[in-house]
Formats: structure tokens, sequence, C-alpha cells
């Protein structure tokens, strides 16, 4: 298994959820591990369980959404950590939306903050991952492969930066960069970021998963070098299936969606060229 015992380690998006839980298992492994978000209360309270486990561990309230201030934050994480091995690229906001019924304004906050904004951290750390050595993990989602219904816009900015972590893969294998880069894609998880206002109500019928999980996933993504890694596994089978047949199914998830709004007396808001589908 991947030896994290003093590692240095970023993870963004650390207040609660996801980036608690990852924060918390990669401190208990050995790691320092820097945390960071915007709200400094939650913020506190992840800090003193991560210090439990690695007391040199420590916290930045930032908003990670300010494109222009990355580049600083950047320079004082490293700083304050001596240098980096690590970065999770954990934040990110989800956004249930039928595609027709977006507001201008939250689809340019997903982009920012799910695509715009890792792109620009990881870039503003690539100098201290290199001389050290170091791997960055990109937390993306399920969604960014299989075009789920009403996650038009969460799914294009997880697509996006799983074919940014691609992409950089490559250039930094061409540069002859000991970078690793390695994309976790998740299903649905037993966490708050699921049950958030402004968001439309769950046609999901998978049980959420245990975030703990993601743990173990990251570290046998460091450990293998593996580019890719589905959790729960069985996501894998899926992108062969519909790159295979992709009309079918495409189709396949249309039937599916239609079925579980019966059963769940959903309705589909209003199309802006008339009403829903009969």
């Amino acid at each position: 298994m991947f030896d994290l015992a003093g590692k240095r380690v970023l993870v963004t998006g650390a207040s609660s959820g996801l980036g608690a839980t990852l924060a918390e298992g990669l401190a208990e492994r050995g790691a320092i591990v820097g945390i960071c978000a915007r709200r400094p209360d939650r913020l506190a309270e992840v800090l003193e369980r991560v210090q439990a486990h690695s007391p040199d561990s420590r916290s930045w309230t930032v908003d990670l959404g300010d494109i222009d201030g990355l580049d600083a934050f950047a320079t004082q994480v490293v700083g304050d950590l001596g240098g980096l091995d690590l970065l999770v690229n954990n934040a990110g906001i989800p956004k249930r939306r039928w595609a027709w019924a977006h507001r201008v304004d939250e689809v340019a906050d997903v982009l920012r903050i799910d695509l715009h904004s890792p792109i620009a951290l990881t870039q503003a750390l690539l100098p201290a991952l290199d001389a050290s050595g170091g791997s960055v993990v990109f937390i993306g989602s399920v969604a960014a492969r299989l075009g789920p219904p009403a996650e038009a816009v969460y799914a294009a900015a997880k697509a996006g930066i799983t074919a940014y972590a691609e992409g950089l893969r490559v250039d930094l294998g061409v540069a002859g960069s000991p970078i690793g880069v390695h994309v976790v894609q998740p299903g649905v998880l037993a966490t708050e970021l699921f049950a958030l206002p402004d968001n439309d109500p769950s046609i999901s019928d998978i049980e959420p998963m245990d975030p703990g999980e993601i743990v173990g996933a990251v570290l046998d993504a460091l450990d293998t070098g593996a580019m890719e890694t589905f959790v729960p596994g069985w996501f894998r089978d899926l992108p062969p299936v519909k790159t295979g047949d992709l009309d079918g199914f495409l189709q396949g998830s249309v039937e599916y969606t239609r079925g579980r709004l019966g059963d769940l007396g959903q309705q589909l808001p209003a199309r802006p060229a008339g009403g829903p589908p009969t």
C-alpha cells in the first residue's frame, strides 16, 4: 500500500463530507494534511480531528471560486507545508437540474468551481509536485462517463476535469515529469453534498456509499498508478457498454428515467418550447 508517512498533502473542500473523510483517513495513515474550505467553523472542527492523528496538519480558509487568488494560495500552502507531495482536488458543488432549467448563474458557478478552479490550482502547484515527485488526484464522478439525467452541467464539468487529467498525464509524460495523475470516479455518496438545497430531487435508486470507501480508492490509485478508478468498482463496466452502443445506451437511460419519474411521482419542469412530453 502507498506509504503516506510524512507526506505533505492538500485536500480541498475539506470542511465536511468526502473532503473531511479523506483528510482524516490520510492523516490516520501518517500524512501531514493541509485542509481548506470556505467555512472556518466547520474547518476548525475537521482540523481538530485530523490533528489527533497528525499534529503538524493545518488549515486555510479560502474561497477556491476566487480564481485570481489561487496562485497566492498555492504559494502559501507550499510555504507553510515546506513543499507538497500530494494534491487531492476534492472541492466541488453538485447541481441536479434538468438541462433546459439551468440558470445562467448556476452554470457559471458549477463550471468555475468544479472545472476551472481545480485546473488553476493544479497548474499553480505543479512546480512543487514536480520537485517532490508527487501526485495529483482529482475526485470526479461517474457522471463524467455516463451522461446521467438531470445533471448535464455537473456531468460536463466532471467530464471536463477527467479530460484535463488525461491530457495532463500525457503532457507530463512527454516532458519526463515524475508527477502522477489520477482520477477517482465515485457514485452516490452518503454525504450532505447530495442533500443540499437548490437542487432537484434525486431520482437515483442506488444505495449511497460510505464516503470512507474513497480513501481506499485514492490509496489504490496511488499504489497501482491507475489513471482512473471507479467506486464502486462495477461502474467501470458501464463506459465500454456506452461506447459500444451510444444511441442505445442513451435511449435506455431515457426509458429508465421516465420509469423512475413515474415511480416517484415526480414531474418534469416545463421546457422553453412548451410543456413536458405526454
